[in-house]
């Protein structure tokens, strides 16, 4: 195309100009075939870029948000002595993990621990972000596409590993639809309590279930309009007690702790996505076992 067009042009000449005009005819046709081949790459790419953007979907945003609560997971297992206030090497439960994928537009699909080459646990968090958008701005849907995130850390911030994984394609009940679809209900069922996921001391209530239904109500953890139910409850140590409950038909967890240091955990959260159908007590206790080391108990 740049030969014809260069040919077209009006500097042809015949006789003894004819010399002068080769060359300025050479340097347009040169000049008309660098410019065209430069708009044809940029146009590439701009359609490589259009291609990509209809086929597959911007992920910057809700990755942002996955390592987002990576870095939150560090501040959590920051060591004590570089940061004053906090326990060695974190103090919190699974309800904090819970607590911040919510905060970042998802859900925790399962949590679980393996013993480490060092003779430590690794722990697994699987999440799933983009349930959510970020902050109030509208965000188009197929620009904050729904993600599955793994997250394994052991002792210290700098053992907080991330990586994508494939979301789960079915949903937890067996039943037909869309998984996306039955994790939008369960974040719809939540507490609607003022102080749902928050950091809460339960001292003063009776470790029994009719103890910890005033808790909940008292401390505003539930609301008038939030149904609590099939409650269930057992000691897991002298200053412990631990139940697996319904609100509004979600399976959550509640640690009730008497200790003093129990205000710097969050007592109440949604169970994990693969805990919700059978939200029985034994995994309620598993899970309310902290995470991390505290010096005072330690020695």
């Amino acid at each position: 195309m740049a030969a014809s067009v260069a040919e077209a042009g009006p500097d042809r000449q015949s006789g003894a100009g004819s010399g002068a005009g080769r060359g300025r005819g050479s340097w347009v046709r040169a000049l008309l075939f660098t410019t065209t081949a430069l708009v044809a790459g940029a146009t590439g790419v701009a359609g490589t870029l259009l291609h990509q953007r209809l086929t597959g979907p911007d992920t910057s945003a809700v990755d942002a948000q996955a390592a987002g609560l990576a870095q939150d997971l560090r501040d959590d297992l920051t060591a004590g002595f570089y940061s004053p206030g906090q326990t060695f090497g974190g103090r919190f439960t699974e309800g904090t993990l819970v607590a911040q994928a919510e905060e970042h537009g998802g859900v925790l699909l399962s949590a679980g621990a393996d013993q480490g080459r060092s003779g430590g646990n690794v722990h697994t968090a699987e999440v799933m972000l983009g349930l959510v958008p970020p902050g109030t701005d509208t965000v188009a849907v197929n620009a904050y596409p729904v993600r599955c995130y793994r997250y394994t850390f052991g002792f210290g911030a700098h053992s907080v590993d991330r990586s994508t994984m494939t979301c789960p394609d079915t949903r937890t009940d067996g039943k037909p639809g869309s998984l996306v679809a039955q994790l939008g209900e369960l974040l719809a069922r939540q507490p609607t309590g003022p102080f749902a996921y928050r950091q809460l001391a339960t001292g003063g209530y009776a470790h029994t279930p009719q103890g910890a239904t005033d808790f909940l109500k008292d401390k505003r953890m539930v609301a008038t309009g939030d149904t609590v139910s099939e409650i269930s409850g057992e000691a897991a140590g002298a200053d412990v007690y631990i139940l697996a409950l319904r609100i509004n038909g979600a399976c959550h967890y509640l640690r009730m702790d008497s200790s003093s240091d129990a205000s710097r955990m969050i007592p109440l959260w949604a169970a994990p996505v693969d805990e919700q159908e059978t939200c029985t007590v034994k995994q309620a206790v598993a899970a309310a076992t902290p995470y991390g080391i505290d010096p005072a108990k330690a020695g």
